[in-house]
């Protein structure tokens, strides 16, 4: 009997995980999941979008810059890491990066989307052999649904927590590259969207984020997994 009670409860918790899903897909009616193709999307879907870490330079060709999805910027062949993310339109989002991998290939970021309008951010600093900057944030501008631009925010730093923290150029938050040992430091990117999307329906996470500038997504987050991972005995993070 209890052997079937057992089956029955796990049963209902997949249909259960299975109806959520379903959910979540219903919503989201973006069909593209490629960071190198255009979108049109409504609040609610998900938008995918690419980082691309490599030195500053590499972005370039004949001194402009071009999207990392133009095959004539040859990252690949120049050893540039990608990520690949897919947040829903209009929610604040926190991504979390490993601090070694753009250390690794030549320490800056550009973030991306979409072909004809190919839209990027500036190249910016994430870490070099004396600082590894651990907060950033990421504003998505979109026209009636399609991307316009990407740039990067910074909020000064009063958000800058720890002992070890340093401020960089009066505006990033950063920690000695030294102290992050040989798995990096994590590296949090609060994500937020402004302009309309394609049923003219106005995107409003940007100014959220911007009233609460004075707090840290990624602060929060840090303090909350210290609190836990703390708390549990042989824990180790990222295992």
């Amino acid at each position: 009997m209890r052997i079937r009670m057992n089956m029955v409860t796990e049963m209902i918790v997949m249909i259960m995980a299975m109806r959520m899903m379903m959910a979540a897909i219903a919503d989201d009616t973006n069909g593209v999941f490629s960071p190198c193709e255009d979108a049109k999307v409504q609040k609610s879907d998900g938008f995918t979008f690419g980082l691309a870490f490599s030195k500053k330079e590499f972005f370039f060709f004949d001194n402009m810059q071009l999207s990392p999805c133009d095959s004539r910027l040859a990252l690949a062949s120049k050893m540039a890491k990608l990520a690949v993310f897919r947040p829903k339109v209009d929610e604040i989002s926190l991504l979390t990066i490993n601090g070694s991998i753009p250390l690794a290939v030549g320490g800056s970021m550009v973030a991306f989307a979409g072909r004809k309008y190919a839209a990027r951010s500036f190249p910016v600093t994430v870490a070099d052999e004396q600082n590894t900057i651990t907060s950033f944030t990421l504003v998505l501008e979109f026209q009636e649904g399609t991307l316009q631009n990407l740039y990067w925010k910074s909020f000064g730093c009063d958000s800058c927590s720890g002992s070890s923290a340093v401020c960089l150029n009066k505006q990033d938050c950063a920690i000695p590259t030294s102290k992050c040992g040989s798995t990096g430091c994590s590296l949090g990117i609060q994500l937020a969207f402004s302009g309309t999307d394609k049923n003219l329906e106005a995107l409003n996470s940007w100014y959220e984020v911007s009233n609460l500038r004075q707090y840290s997504l990624y602060g929060l987050y840090s303090d909350l997994r210290d609190s836990v991972t703390g708390s549990i005995p042989g824990f180790i993070p990222g295992q």
